[in-house]
């Protein structure tokens, strides 16, 4: 029993630290945030509540630069300042942020945020257990291989994650009457809108899929709902 101390050691671990980065992140979120109040964007987002038998979408700004959108664990929505400013500079249109809140909007109706919490223990149990098996036969590189090991799994369920509300994005944007357009068009502009440089990175390594392949998936979903309605 004792031997696997170390791996129910490390559950725990990542059970507590889970918890203390939501409590730090909810902090911040609430230091740092305000309801938004957009007249376009309002129109949207009670398009989409109508869809989805809501009274109103609540979203809210995150003050800080950086463009991104965020679900937060306790199901809030966030866009960022910086990505609020790109939609009011023009580079980015009134839909496409209704398609990063409708994202994010499946991640919080799909359980992302909490399955999180589980995929963060049970990937530092797993890095334990393999550090502690991969370190007996290979001694010194034995952590190492556990480490890139675990990445590539949280990389790859990342990405599932992204792929799932992806998806729920684009059924929600089509029963809402936006449509589809609006969310590959922003997957276009993403890289340049971020800074990010992805194109280069393996896949394996991503956190989020590649642009041309969530474009693809999208596609597909359309052809499977035209399929079905012919």
């Amino acid at each position: 029993m004792f031997k696997f101390a170390p791996i129910l050691l490390a559950l725990i671990y990542g059970l507590v630290m889970y918890k203390f980065s939501v409590w730090r992140t909810r902090a911040e979120l609430d230091e740092k945030s305000s309801e938004l109040a957009d007249p376009e964007l309002k129109a949207l987002t009670d398009r989409m509540a109508g869809a989805l038998d809501l009274p109103r979408i609540r979203v809210h700004i995150y003050e800080i630069e950086p463009v991104n959108g965020l679900a937060a664990p306790d199901g809030r929505i966030f866009l960022t300042r910086g990505f609020y400013q790109k939609y009011r500079d023009g580079e980015v249109t009134g839909e496409e942020m209704a398609s990063v809140i409708a994202h994010e909007l499946g991640h919080v109706a799909l359980g992302h945020a909490r399955r999180r919490m589980i995929d963060f223990s049970g990937q530092n149990a797993l890095r334990t257990a393999l550090m502690m098996i991969l370190g007996r036969f290979i001694p010194g590189l034995g952590p190492m291989i556990a480490n890139a090991l675990t990445t590539l799994l949280a990389a790859r369920l990342s990405r599932g994650d992204e792929y799932e509300a992806d998806a729920y994005a684009s059924a929600l944007l089509t029963k809402s009457g936006i449509g589809t357009e609006p969310q590959k068009s922003l997957f276009k502009k993403l890289e340049t809108l971020t800074g990010a440089r992805g194109a280069k990175t393996p896949v394996w390594l991503m956190s989020h899929p590649k642009t041309k392949d969530r474009i693809a998936a999208i596609e597909k979903l359309e052809t499977r709902w035209a399929e079905a309605q012919s």
